[in-house]
C-alpha cells in the first residue's frame, strides 16, 4: 500500500465513512498518517478525593462506602453510589449500566476515572471508568489519542483507521543518517507510531521532537535554497523618488509615526535601487502597514509601472480597494486607475479587467488569489505586496515572479514573531519592524476572568450592542466533541440567539466554503450581523471600527501571540474597545500566562514573553500557537528546536548546496515534494 492511495483501500472504509473523512480533508492513506491527534487523554496517577478538581478529568483510588442504587426514569436507568477515602466523599453516577449492582461490592477499593462536576454542593463523577488497582497500574501514564472529529465520525473509528494505515505503509526516512544520530532523533516511522499511540509521555516527547524538527528543517531548507537563487537579483524596474508620495503624506489627516517614516525610507531606497526588494514589513496590529503599501503603489504608478496588492479574503480586498480609491480621489490621482480582481467577479468583468491589466491601462491592481491565475497577464508588474503574509504561501510569491520580469516584493505581517525567530522563518526576506502605534487609537481594555464572570460579560455585551456597537465571540472548536471539553461555535451561536434574541448572530469557521466566509464577514462589516461567533479564522479579517468587544472562550487553549492577533480585531475605531478572556482552567501557570494580556497591548512584548514562558513539557498536546500553522511544531514552544534546525540547514548547504550527494537522495526527493505540495500552503 502507498501513501497516495485512497483511504477506501483500508478495511472498513466505505462510501459513507470516506465522505466523513473527506470533511476533515483526509483523502489518502498519507493524509491519515499525518492527521495527528488534537490532544491526548492522559491516564495520570490516582489522587485522593480531596485533590480532585471540579471541571477536570481525574482518577481517584477510593472504597465503595454505600450500596449501589438503581432508578429507572423512562428509558434511562440511573446507577449511583458513593465512594470515599480519608479526605472526603465523591458521588458516582452511571447511565444504563445496571450490571454494576453486582460488580461494585460495598467496601471494595477501585480506581475510578472521569470528569468531576459539582451538583447541589457535592462533587459528582459522571460515567467514570472502573479499574482494579492492578489494571490501572497497567495503563497509568499512557496517552490515548483524541482526534479532531466531525458529526458522524467517532474517535474510535479514526483511531482504528489511523492504526491500520500505519500498519500498511512502509515509511521512508529522509533525514540524513548522520544528522539524526548527531541530534539523537528517532526514525520517522517510529516517530509517526509514537505520535499517534505513545505508550508513555517520554515516547510522545521523542516523537514530537523528531516530527517538529522535520517540519522546521524542511521549511528552512527550502527557504534558504530559494534565497540563494535570488540573492542580489537585479531590479528590472528601478524607480525615481517623486513628489506624489510626499504630497499624499502631507494630505493625510494624521502624521506618520517615526517608525513608519523609517520603514518607508527603506522601501523608497530599495525601489529606486539596483537590487530587487524582498522585504518583510512586520508590524503589530494597527501600526500602519497599509498606508505604506499604498505609498509604494503610488510610487510605482508615478514611474509608469504596475503594482499588485494581494489580500487573503475578498472582503479585505474590497476594503483595501475602497480605501485606496478614496486616497487617490482625495489627492487628484484618479489617472492611476486601480482595478479590483477577485474570484467573485463575473466572466465578463474578469475579461475586461484582464485586458486593462495586459495593456498596462490599469496601474494599480488589488485582489485575492485571482491575481495569480493563469489568465492574468501583466504589462510591467514592478511591485507585489502581499497583505497578512501568514495567510500566503511562498509558492504564490514565485508565481508572481513567473509572470514577467521579477517584481519587487513587500510582505506585510501583523504576526508578532520575535525578531530572532523571524530572521529564521522569513529567511528569504529582509525585515523591517514597525514598533510604534499611531497615537490616535485608544488602548484596548482587557480582563482575564473565569466562567463565573460570563453573566456579567453578557450584560456588558448587551450594553455595547444597545449603544450600536458590534461584538466578536471566539471559540476554539467548530462543533462539540465527546472527548474535548471546550466551547464550539455551532452550539455557542445557538446559545447566544436565545440570550440575545433581538440581535442578529452570525457564525464563522474554517470548514465553511470561501464564498460563505466572505459573505459572513461582509455582512458583519456592514453591520448586518451584531455578534459574530467564530473560530480563529477571524484573526485575518477586515477593519470593522464599530466592533468594540471581543470575548474569547477557553482562552487557555490559545497561545498568547494568537490571542493578541485576535484582540487586534477590535480597537480599530475611535470608541473604547474591550477584550474579555474567559479561562476554564484554574491552573496557576495558565492564570500567570494569560495575565500578561492584562498588562500590555504590545504584540512583540507578548511574543517574547510567550517564548520565555513555554517549555517542552508544558503540556501534552500537538497544537498551541496557531501561528505559522505547522502541523506539529510551535515556533514559541519549540524555539530552540527551530534554531537547531536553522543551524543544521546551514551546515548542510555548506557541504551540498544542491543536494546532489547520494546520501541526500531521499532528502532531495522530499524537498521537491515539499516545494510542490506544501510551500503553496505553508503559512508564514
Amino acid at each position: 500500500m502507498r501513501e497516495q492511495d485512497s483511504i477506501r483501500v483500508l478495511k472498513g472504509i466505505g462510501e459513507k465513512s470516506e465522505k466523513l473523512f473527506a470533511k476533515l480533508g483526509l483523502f489518502t492513506v498519507g493524509d491519515l498518517i499525518q492527521y495527528y491527534p488534537r490532544e491526548y487523554d492522559l491516564y495520570r496517577h490516582p489522587v485522593s478525593v480531596g485533590e480532585l478538581k471540579v471541571g477536570e478529568k481525574g482518577a481517584v483510588l477510593a472504597a465503595v462506602t454505600f450500596p449501589v442504587d438503581i432508578k429507572n426514569t423512562g428509558k434511562l436507568t440511573v446507577i449511583t453510589t458513593t465512594v470515599q477515602d480519608a479526605t472526603g466523599r465523591l458521588a458516582l453516577t452511571w447511565f444504563n449500566m445496571p450490571f454494576l449492582r453486582s460488580t461494585l461490592k460495598r467496601g471494595s477499593v477501585y480506581v475510578f476515572r472521569g470528569r468531576v462536576t459539582e451538583k447541589m454542593n457535592r462533587r459528582v463523577m459522571e460515567q467514570p471508568e472502573i479499574f482494579t488497582v492492578g489494571a490501572y497500574d497497567g495503563v497509568c501514564d499512557s496517552m490515548q489519542p483524541l482526534y479532531g472529529l466531525t458529526a458522524g465520525l467517532s474517535n474510535k473509528l479514526v483511531t482504528k483507521t489511523v492504526r491500520q494505515a500505519l500498519e500498511s505503509v512502509q515509511i521512508e526516512e529522509w533525514l540524513p543518517e548522520t544528522l539524526a544520530e548527531r541530534l539523537g532523533l528517532i526514525p520517522l516511522g517510529q516517530a509517526l507510531w509514537q505520535i499517534h499511540f505513545p505508550a508513555t509521555q517520554q515516547e510522545f516527547l521523542e516523537a514530537r521532537r523528531r516530527l517538529a524538527f522535520g517540519e522546521f528543517f524542511l521549511f528552512i531548507l527550502c527557504m534558504q535554497m530559494m534565497k540563494e537563487r535570488q540573492t542580489d537579483t537585479e531590479n528590472n524596474y528601478p524607480m525615481k523618488a517623486g513628489w506624489k508620495t510626499e504630497e499624499v503624506m502631507e494630505s493625510l489627516p494624521y502624521r506618520l509615526t517615526d517608525a513608519q517614516m523609517r520603514v518607508w525610507t527603506q522601501m523608497e531606497e530599495e525601489l529606486a535601487g539596483n537590487r530587487l526588494m524582498n522585504r518583510l514589513i512586520q508590524g503589530d496590529v494597527g501600526s500602519g502597514k497599509t498606508i505604506l503599501a499604498f505609498l509604494a503603489m503610488i510610487m510605482a504608478a508615478e514611474n509608469g509601472y504596475q503594482s499588485a496588492l494581494m489580500a487573503p479574503t475578498e472582503v479585505l480586498a474590497h476594503q483595501h480597494y475602497e480605501d485606496f480609491v478614496t486616497l487617490l480621489e482625495e489627492n487628484g490621482l484618479e489617472e492611476y486607475r486601480p482595478v479590483l480582481l477577485t474570484g467573485s467577479c463575473t466572466a465578463k468583468e474578469k475579461r475586461n479587467i484582464y485586458e486593462k491589466i495586459a495593456i498596462g491601462y490599469a496601474k494599480c491592481i488589488i485582489g485575492t488569489h485571482a491575481l495569480i491565475q493563469d489568465a492574468v497577464e501583466y504589462d510591467n508588474l514592478s511591485l507585489v505586496i502581499t497583505d497578512e503574509q501568514h495567510r500566503f504561501g511562498v509558492k504564490q510569491r514565485e508565481t508572481f515572479s513567473a509572470k514577467g520580469g521579477k517584481p519587487n516584493i513587500a510582505v506585510m505581517s501583523a504576526t508578532p514573531i520575535p525578531r530572532t525567530l523571524a530572521m529564521i522563518l522569513y529567511g528569504d526576506l529582509d525585515i523591517s519592524v514597525l514598533d510604534e502605534k499611531p497615537a490616535r487609537r485608544l488602548p484596548i481594555k482587557n480582563c482575564v476572568v473565569d466562567t463565573s464572570y460570563r453573566p456579567t460579560a453578557y450584560r456588558f455585551i448587551r450594553r455595547e450592542l444597545t449603544a450600536g456597537h458590534q461584538v466578536y465571540v471566539i471559540c476554539p472548536m467548530v462543533e462539540a466533541s465527546e472527548e474535548i471539553k471546550a466551547e464550539n461555535v455551532t452550539d455557542y451561536a445557538k446559545k447566544l440567539k436565545k440570550e440575545f434574541p433581538e440581535f442578529t448572530i452570525g457564525l464563522l469557521h474554517g470548514r465553511m466554503k470561501p464564498a460563505a466566509k466572505d459573505q459572513i464577514m461582509d455582512d458583519f462589516s456592514r453591520g448586518d450581523i451584531h455578534i459574530l461567533v467564530s473560530t480563529t479564522v477571524v484573526e485575518v479579517g477586515v477593519n470593522v471600527p464599530n466592533a468594540t468587544v471581543m470575548m474569547v472562550e477557553n482562552a487557555e487553549r490559545f497561545g498568547l501571540a494568537q490571542l493578541h492577533q485576535l484582540r487586534g480585531r477590535v480597537g480599530r475605531g475611535e470608541d473604547q474597545s474591550y477584550c474579555i478572556f474567559i479561562r476554564t482552567s484554574d491552573g496557576d501557570a495558565n492564570a500567570k500566562r494569560l495575565d500578561i494580556l492584562n498588562k500590555t497591548n504590545d504584540g512583540f512584548a507578548i511574543a517574547d514573553e510567550d517564548l520565555r514562558l513555554r517549555g517542552p513539557g508544558d503540556f501534552f498536546g500537538i497544537r498551541q500557537s496557531g501561528l505559522m500553522e505547522f502541523a506539529i511544531g510551535d515556533i514559541y514552544r519549540d524555539s530552540e528546536l527551530l534554531r537547531q534546525a536553522a543551524q543544521e540547514v546551514k551546515r548542510l548547504l555548506v557541504t551540498d548546496p544542491e543536494l546532489e550527494l547520494e546520501e541526500h537522495g531521499f532528502l532531495a526527493a522530499q524537498v521537491a515534494e515539499y516545494r510542490e505540495r506544501k510551500l503553496q500552503d505553508v503559512i508564514l
